[in-house]
């Protein structure tokens, strides 16, 4: 069930797990070039997490896979991953897609974001789908107003990416955000033919466009937990959490 918030008290816990999760983004980003391991990027967002009171979302979550819970603090999918991909020993080179996913929860409220980087000057097909990826996110918070559907999301999303003729994951899509990192409703990026919920003041999403440059079709890779493209395109994923006030959208995870 979807969180709605009814009082200050409940909209500072989410901006509080929110500005620690844009922190770790940014604390990524400031790190993020060729030679660094993506272990030495997790351990240094698992330590501001903690340093800041609050608790990775990510670590110990139950997958597909039950016996196999996700092992980081946060998610490192590196050129055809689109989602998932679990830090480790491999090192950041050159020239590749870089989609840094994070997750925090400060006094039971969670925050959830993600951005997507190149290393290096990107080529322009790749320059712009991960900035149309964020385009559409933004549309996506946009048409979150009050009065309108969940449907109305998807179709700003998908309207940013049909013109490109991007490949839109269907296979995973935002979510209602709270007391858990993954409530109701679910949002996808895309045309359901279904309105959906009725968006209202009080009400957490998590918005997170996923395109690629080729087909939408993806799988998920032997560790149970990586989602790559079936055809090996690149992809590009952008999150925000936000809820909705009597004026429109808020960005929660923001510093």
């Amino acid at each position: 069930m979807a969180v709605s918030l009814k009082s200050p008290a409940e909209v500072d816990g989410m901006r509080r797990a929110g500005r620690v999760v844009a922190e770790v983004l940014a604390l990524v980003e400031s790190e993020l070039r060729p030679g660094v391991s993506t272990a030495h990027l997790d351990a240094l967002a698992e330590a501001h997490i903690r340093r800041s009171g609050a608790v990775p979302s990510f670590k110990g979550y139950p997958g597909a896979n039950p016996r196999r819970p996700f092992p980081a603090s946060i998610c490192i999918s590196i050129d055809a991953e689109i989602v998932h991909g679990i830090p480790g020993e491999r090192t950041i080179r050159s020239g590749q897609v870089v989609s840094i996913d994070a997750g925090a929860i400060v006094d039971g409220w969670h925050g959830d974001a993600a951005r997507t980087f190149f290393i290096g000057e990107p080529p322009e097909p790749v320059r712009s789908l991960i900035e149309t990826t964020r385009l559409a996110m933004m549309a996506g918070i946009a048409a979150a107003q009050p009065g309108n559907h969940i449907g109305d999301i998807g179709a700003a999303v998908e309207d940013v990416a049909r013109p490109m003729g991007y490949g839109v994951i269907r296979q995973f899509v935002g979510h209602g955000i709270g007391r858990a990192m993954h409530e109701d409703p679910q949002v996808p990026n895309y045309r359901t033919g279904q309105a959906g919920r009725r968006i209202e003041p009080g009400l957490c999403l998590a918005i997170e466009p996923m395109f690629t440059l080729g087909s939408y079709e993806a799988m998920m890779l032997p560790d149970d937990w990586t989602i790559v493209t079936r055809d090996g395109s690149l992809a590009a994923h952008f999150e925000h959490s936000i809820t909705i006030t009597e004026h429109g959208p808020e960005i929660l995870t923001t510093v």
